[in-house]
């Protein structure tokens, strides 16, 4: 019985944690998602996405060690610096859309006066 409980311990564990190619392909998509809306384009979206970029090449040195647990983690801060850039690119973009509504309604009202 305690075998079978060690056993099924172990198994959920392993179940729980997602393998490092599942993290470095969830990084990855991050990443291409926040080049896609142009974070490359917005400073304070391009520095994170340029860490996320960094992380992924530093877990993968760190897997290649055998530091697989560390090669996780760094991959998890990849995933939330590129998961950043992509929120920051689309604020910028929000905020660009915002001033030029608010500048065609002024225009409108100029005219209307």
């Amino acid at each position: 019985m305690i075998v079978t409980l060690v056993c099924a311990s172990a198994a959920g564990c392993a179940a729980r944690a997602p393998a490092f190619s599942e993290r470095f392909s969830a990084s990855q998509a991050s990443i291409r998602a926040a080049e896609e809306v142009g974070a490359e384009a917005i400073p304070r979206a391009d520095a994170h996405l340029r860490l996320a970029r960094e992380q992924v090449q530093r877990a993968r040195r760190l897997s290649a060690e055998g530091a697989g647990e560390r090669a996780q983690r760094m991959l998890m801060r990849a995933q939330a610096d590129a998961e950043l850039a992509l929120a920051y690119a689309r604020e910028a973009r929000a905020e660009a859309l915002a001033h030029e509504a608010l500048a065609e309604v002024e225009a409108i009202q100029h005219r209307l006066r």
